[in-house]
């Protein structure tokens, strides 16, 4: 298999973070969607990243698809429950983790437009949207080890790759000064191998 995918990329470190703590060997390749050929345009009609290339040619995208389609591969470490209650809770604090760093690229985005053309209320909406999805995982995360039960499960890993990207591209949001609560799990999540090896750039 191949991945497809930038190291600042939340979704990307999302999947990356899952093969690691699947014991699952991945060739990785470097793209970038915003420039003049990017790689992933040839395996994904969206030209969005990641792009999970499987052995008979078949191209699976975007992170969601590709996370449970690696967490059945394997039996270890299993990060989605089988079904039912447990697993729409699972999938629930991912789409929350996924929806912060949705919003948080837009605000990004918009930034990195020219002044005169940014909107000041599109900047104000995101950042509500961050703001609203980091204090609800918070409130509901209280002072548990895991957002899910008593082991890591994919909702940790992408709320935490969320977080993560924040401060890498927003470091003004300031979230572990606002919820030291939410700052100690991630400081107890971050000091797992697949983390540190998956942790942007500088």
């Amino acid at each position: 298999m191949k991945l497809i995918a930038s190291y600042t990329s939340p979704y990307a470190r999302k999947v990356r973070i899952v093969m690691a703590e699947k014991r699952i060997e991945c060739e990785f390749v470097e793209d970038n969607v915003w420039s003049a050929e990017p790689k992933s345009a040839l395996y994904n009609p969206l030209t969005k990243i990641p792009v999970l290339l499987l052995d008979d040619g078949i191209s699976l995208y975007d992170s969601r698809v590709i996370t449970e389609f690696l967490d059945g591969v394997t039996p270890v470490s299993r990060l989605i429950p089988e079904g039912g209650r447990e697993r729409a809770l699972v999938k629930r604090w991912e789409a929350l983790g996924d929806g912060i760093a949705d919003a948080g690229i837009a605000l990004f985005l918009e930034r990195k437009r020219p002044a005169a053309e940014q909107s000041k209320d599109w900047i104000q909406r995101q950042t509500g949207k961050v703001e609203s999805g980091i204090a609800a995982a918070a409130r509901e995360l209280g002072d548990r080890k895991f957002c899910h039960g008593e082991n890591l499960t994919l909702g940790d890993i992408a709320l935490a790759c969320s977080l993560g990207w924040l401060e890498f591209r927003l470091p003004e949001m300031t979230w572990r000064l606002n919820h030291p609560g939410l700052a100690a799990w991630m400081e107890r999540i971050e000091s797992r191998p697949s983390f540190m090896d998956t942790k942007p750039p500088a």
